[in-house]
């Protein structure tokens, strides 16, 4: 499997983009910016884009979704409850003082439970609300894109509208920390982590 993580925009966002080794079939995890630089790691591994997936609707994670979407023609995904925030993206973008353009709206709906599959490779989508009402991770194999539910050592932002603190934690608790201990995270902000590092070390949820 191919992962690279490209950190993107001001707000400083991972985008990830996953591919299979053998049928180079990949898909695009939260294209929040620099579309031009995420379309350069694309033809680098002479990748074709099936799908582009938001682990959520928030500005710095989709912005970037309009011209991927031209570029590669790949159908875009995002949980149903988050679907409403594309429409907003140009009003809540300037409010943050960047320039994106709305998103096209979504050509799939996903929902805790689905399977995204592309090459050789199946993401399971896992629901975790708590950062917003329809923020997603994205399991496989030994990792998981988790988008703002969960960092290296810290948690998503529950602040904004729809977002709920007793969520989050659950989500993270229930869900993330179920996976085992030697799952890799891949959050939308900062670095790598683990399960077993969060579950022992995250002052917000950790584990005993």
């Amino acid at each position: 499997m191919i992962i690279e993580d490209l950190i993107v925009g001001p707000i400083m966002s991972n985008c990830f983009v996953v591919g299979c080794e053998n049928t180079k079939e990949a898909v695009v995890i939260d294209p929040g910016d620099e579309p031009d630089k995420i379309l350069m790691v694309i033809a680098k591994h002479k990748l074709k884009v099936k799908y582009i997936i938001n682990t959520h609707g928030h500005v710095d994670h989709v912005g970037g979704n309009k011209k991927l979407k031209e570029a590669t023609g790949a159908d875009l995904l995002i949980h149903s409850l988050d679907a409403p925030m594309l429409s907003r993206i140009a009003a809540t973008g300037a409010a943050w003082g960047l320039n994106v353009e709305d998103s096209p709206p979504p050509d799939q709906m996903l929902k805790d439970g689905d399977e995204v599959k592309f090459g050789d490779i199946t993401l399971k989508v896992i629901h975790t609300p708590g950062h917003s009402p329809g923020g997603i991770s994205l399991y496989t194999d030994d990792c998981v894109f988790v988008g703002d539910t969960l960092f290296a050592g810290s948690i998503g932002r529950t602040d904004f509208p729809g977002g709920d603190y007793d969520t989050i934690i659950s989500s993270i608790r229930n869900k993330l920390f179920v996976l085992g201990d030697d799952v890799r995270v891949l959050a939308g902000h900062g670095p790598e982590t683990s399960i077993a590092i969060e579950k022992k070390y995250n002052p917000f949820a950790k584990i005993g």
